[in-house]
């Protein structure tokens, strides 16, 4: 069976809504758990913010309560339903969702090649099992260095805290960054790292919005 096989095993058996099953999906996946380990042991979860687990897009959980719980306890994250890690959400969480999108499974942008070459990475770079780091190291640096020196970027206030969107192209498919600032004074947290079709379109929206909000799933 392949790892992509394995992973769909494991995500299916999560939605068994239990800890047990919680608990045995994400052991069943020994590159997982030695991942998370090793992102725990390197406090990498750290320089992330909060995400909501209810995405915006279908108005539901995208992982169930259990095997939210089991995420934070492996990761030693602090994470209080429906309000978690925004990288190991967003990462592994995503890894192990089977909620359909408009855009389709929340894993694509990791297995996928979208996301890498919108990066300007080879096509494997996020493939979770593989390579010489963690996914949620590769998605660090990947995020951190286009938030560093973006094609184009725009900031906003939200609740006297600062968002600041960036994409990696101002025309055509690109990788997007988004990060928001935990306080006024507080320096920014990763949110989300995705690819999208439109450029322009996105910034556009994120620019003209009249009351401006939190985005993509931050908390």
């Amino acid at each position: 069976m392949s790892e992509l096989d394995d992973l769909t095993t494991s995500a299916t058996r999560a939605e068994a809504d239990s800890a047990e099953a919680a608990r045995a999906a994400v052991e069943s996946l020994p590159w997982l758990t030695t991942a998370i380990d090793d992102d725990r042991a390197h406090a990498r979860f750290g320089v992330w913010g909060r995400s909501t687990v209810i995405d915006e897009n279908i108005g539901t959980p995208v992982i169930s309560r259990a095997l939210f719980d089991e995420l934070h306890r492996r990761a030693g994250a602090d994470g209080s339903w429906p309000h978690g890690n925004a990288g190991l959400l967003h990462c592994y969480g995503y890894l192990l969702s089977l909620a359909e999108t408009p855009y389709g499974l929340k894993r694509e942008r990791w297995i996928g090649t979208d996301l890498a070459h919108a990066c300007g990475l080879a096509s494997d770079a996020f493939v979770p099992w593989s390579g010489a780091t963690t996914l949620l190291a590769r998605a660090t640096a990947a995020a951190a260095g286009l938030l560093a020196a973006p094609a184009t970027s725009a900031t906003g206030i939200v609740h006297d805290r600062r968002t600041r969107v960036a994409l990696s192209a101002q025309e055509g498919p690109a990788a997007l960054a988004y990060e928001v600032a935990p306080s006024p004074v507080g320096p920014p947290l990763l949110i989300t790292l995705f690819p999208v079709t439109d450029a322009s379109s996105v910034l556009r929206e994120f620019e003209d919005e009249d009351a401006p909000r939190l985005r993509w799933n931050a908390a």
